[in-house]
């Protein structure tokens, strides 16, 4: 180790390594990487500053909803919540989380746990009718107004998403599906200011996120388009970098408002053709069905031919040869020369190793 210069294994090794990623503390305490310089630390910001403008072109947000329109709709939502807590709704309709609630109308999707296989483009709209219609109120409060200042064409919507989060709520890092909805993504902001973050990363067990290439703020009322601009593509906010809200930026019950249009070659869930067979009704008063045990021994094929001997009959045979000829009773049953011959054993003066055996017998029950 002399001879080569180094005293120190961990100095040989950093030598053999010299494109080791280093991380050093910035005074703020958030943890940064760079390779050998602060050069290379302000490429890396550099291209953050890069990818945060072209998130900001796919993205369009307008003020057209007055505090008074928000009342008014966020009213709505309170009777959505409650026709959800009181059952009236389909199966599909509602999807229950921790600290956050979705409402699907039009159109629902199986997503996260609910799929069979996880990744992208393993998402599934439901059959048609696996969920409620988009209610009236979405209709005339929302998605008119939105058509009036060309937010989105007439016809475009035929999918509203209701999510509704309490305090301390989030949804983890996504891509609206491509293969399931086309573009623009529409949602509009209720109830609270919150804010929707681009390119996190989520971690559990504590939950943490990492800081957003991009954070946008979301204000009650205010419609979040996730677009290009000039509507010629669908855009980088959309499709090329994931969106969230973080746990950290709900502090107070936030609802939001998602319209979509769902893709006529979008797939769906195969359905379940009925089967002719009907399964049999258990009834309270029917008797429940007893699995026979089974024997480990082995069935002898001439046994059902046999006279069955009980064993009061062989004791009686055993009596037949011990008692002396004056005490049979020919006649008797079997139980009855049993009790007999036990009485009378029993009066005898001398003892009888035979009949004091015979008190050792017990019946046995067939």
């Amino acid at each position: 180790m002399a001879a080569s210069g180094y005293t120190d294994l961990r100095e040989k090794l950093k030598s053999m390594t010299p494109h080791r990623n280093k991380v050093s503390e910035q005074s703020n305490g958030r943890k940064r990487k760079y390779h050998d310089s602060e050069e290379d630390y302000s490429d890396y910001e550099e291209q953050r500053e890069v990818e945060a403008r072209k998130v900001k072109t796919g993205i369009r947000q307008v003020n057209i909803f007055s505090p008074e329109d928000c009342a008014l709709i966020e009213a709505k939502i309170d009777e959505v919540v409650s026709n959800g807590e009181k059952g009236l709704y389909r199966e599909h309709t509602v999807d229950r989380a921790p600290l956050r609630n979705k409402y699907f109308f039009g159109e629902g999707y199986t997503y996260g746990s609910q799929l069979e296989k996880r990744g992208p483009g393993q998402e599934r709209l439901y059959s048609k009718g696996e969920v409620d219609d988009i209610p009236n109120w979405v209709d005339e409060l929302v998605i008119k107004k939105l058509v009036a200042n060309r937010v989105i064409p007439e016809g475009f919507v035929n999918s509203a998403v209701i999510n509704d989060y309490q305090p301390g709520g989030c949804i983890v890092s996504h891509v609206d599906p491509i293969h399931i909805f086309e573009r623009p993504i529409v949602s509009v902001s209720f109830f609270s200011d919150s804010a929707l973050c681009f390119g996190c990363k989520f971690q559990f067990k504590p939950i943490r996120v990492s800081e957003p290439v991009l954070f946008l703020p979301v204000r009650r009322g205010s419609v979040t388009v996730l677009r290009c601009l000039c509507f010629c593509c669908s855009g980088y906010a959309a499709d090329e970098i994931t969106h969230c809200i973080r746990p950290q930026d709900i502090k107070e019950r936030r609802a939001v408002i998602i319209l979509r249009k769902t893709r006529p070659d979008a797939p769906r869930l195969e359905t379940k053709a009925p089967s002719n067979a009907v399964p049999p009704v258990s009834t309270p008063e029917s008797p429940p069905v007893l699995k026979p045990k089974r024997s480990h021994r082995k069935a002898d094929p001439d046994a059902a031919h046999r006279p069955r001997i009980l064993e009061m009959d062989k004791e009686e045979n055993r009596r037949s040869v011990i008692l002396p000829r004056h005490r049979r009773r020919s006649g008797s049953s079997s139980e009855n020369l049993w009790r007999r011959s036990y009485e009378a054993a029993g009066s005898s003066d001398e003892p009888d190793d035979n009949a004091s055996s015979a008190r050792k017998v017990k019946m046995r029950r067939h």
